[in-house]
C-alpha cells in the first residue's frame, strides 16, 4: 500500500496532537486535589495557627481545601467534631484527610476513614508506624525533645538551683511524654532543682490563671514554671504579675500573645513547636497520597527554645500567615 508524504505527516502530526491533548487533560486532573482538615477544638489560637500553615501550602500547591471541627478554643469535644467532618465528606469528594491526633479517642475514626478508602494524615503526634491501622504518615516535632529542651533552658537560667512548677492542658499523649521528658532531664541534669506534681490547668484562660496563682501561693519557693499547652505563658505570666511573684515562664508556641509576653520580659521563652511547619507538611503529605505516591511515614521536624532575642523570624511567619 502506498502512503504519500503528505499523508503521513499530517497523520503524525494529528497523533502528536491528540498525545499532548491527553497529557494537558492528565496534567489538569493531577492538580484537582481535595483535602479535608478535621480538628476539634478548632478555633483555639495554637490550632489556627497549625491551620494557616496547612492553607497557605493548599494555596501554593494548587489545591482545594477545608477545616472541619468543633469551633470551641476551649471546648476539647470530638463527639462534635467528628458529625461535622462527615457533613463535609457527604457534600464533597476528598482525596484524602487529615485528622488532629493527640487524643488517641480519634484513632478509631482515623481507621473508619481508612477502610472507605482515604488516605489519612495526622498531626502534632508521631504514633509508631503500624499502631494506628490506616494511617498512612505523621507530621510533628520529637516530642520528647521539646520537653528536654525546656528543661535545659530553665534549669541554665536558674543556675541550677529553684523549683519548677510543672502545667499541662489535660492528660495526653503528646502533653504527658514532654512533662515526662522534661522532669527526666531535670532529675538527671538539674539534681538540686525540685519540680512539683504535675497540676492540668486546662483550657479555659481564667480558671487556668486561677490553678496557677493558687500554685504558687502554696510554694513559695517556685521560681519557675513550664507548662505544655499553648496558653500556659499567658496562665503563668498572668498568675505570677496578680502574685507579685518574678518566676521564670517557659511555655509552647509561638502565636502572637506568647511572643509579645517574651519580648516585653513577662515570660522567658518559648518551645517553639513547628506548628506552621508541620501543618504545611500534612498538605503536602495528603497532595502527595491523594496523587497515589508513596510518603515517609514519620516526619520529625526540630523544634528548639526561643527567647527574647530570637523572636523576629517568628513575628515574620505569623505575618505570612495572616495574623
Amino acid at each position: 500500500m502506498n502512503i504519500s508524504k503528505r499523508t503521513l505527516v499530517k497523520g503524525l502530526l494529528g497523533a502528536a496532537a491528540l498525545v499532548a491533548s491527553f497529557g494537558t487533560v492528565g496534567a489538569g486532573y493531577a492538580q484537582e486535589v481535595n483535602l479535608l482538615w478535621v480538628q476539634a477544638m478548632k478555633d483555639h489560637p495554637v490550632h489556627r495557627l497549625m491551620q494557616a500553615g496547612f492553607l497557605d501550602k493548599c494555596k501554593e500547591l494548587g489545591y482545594t481545601c477545608e477545616v472541619v471541627g468543633d469551633p470551641s478554643a476551649t471546648n476539647w469535644d470530638i463527639p462534635a467534631t467528628l458529625p461535622l467532618a462527615e457533613a463535609a465528606l457527604s457534600r464533597t469528594k476528598f482525596n484524602a484527610v487529615g485528622v488532629y491526633g493527640p487524643d488517641p479517642a480519634i484513632y478509631s475514626y482515623i481507621t473508619k476513614l481508612a477502610k472507605e478508602g482515604l488516605p489519612v494524615v495526622t498531626w502534632h503526634v508521631l504514633p509508631p508506624e503500624g499502631t494506628v491501622d490506616g494511617l498512612k504518615a505523621a507530621a510533628a516535632q520529637d516530642i520528647a525533645a521539646a520537653g528536654t529542651n525546656a528543661a535545659i533552658a530553665i534549669g541554665d537560667k536558674l543556675g541550677g538551683k529553684g523549683t519548677v512548677a510543672l502545667t499541662q492542658g489535660a492528660s495526653n499523649d503528646t502533653e504527658n511524654a514532654m512533662s515526662d521528658a522534661f522532669r527526666k532531664t531535670i532529675a538527671e541534669k538539674y539534681p538540686d532543682i525540685k519540680v512539683l506534681e504535675t497540676q492540668m490547668e486546662g483550657f479555659e484562660p481564667s480558671a487556668a490563671e486561677g490553678k496557677a496563682i493558687a500554685i504558687l501561693q502554696g510554694n513559695p519557693d517556685v521560681n519557675a514554671a513550664f507548662g505544655t499547652t499553648g496558653n500556659s505563658i499567658q496562665t503563668w505570666s498572668g498568675a505570677a504579675r496578680k502574685a507579685g511573684r518574678d518566676v521564670v515562664i517557659i511555655g509552647m508556641d509561638y502565636i502572637r500573645q506568647n511572643l509579645d509576653l517574651v519580648k516585653s520580659g513577662a515570660a522567658y521563652g518559648i518551645v517553639a513547636q513547628p506548628l506552621y511547619e508541620e501543618s504545611a507538611k500534612v498538605a503536602e503529605l495528603l497532595g502527595a497520597l491523594a496523587k497515589g505516591e508513596t510518603v515517609t511515614y514519620m516526619n520529625v521536624l526540630p523544634s528548639k527554645v526561643i527567647t527574647a532575642t530570637d523572636l523576629d523570624p517568628y513575628y515574620a511567619m505569623l505575618e505570612s500567615a495572616g495574623q
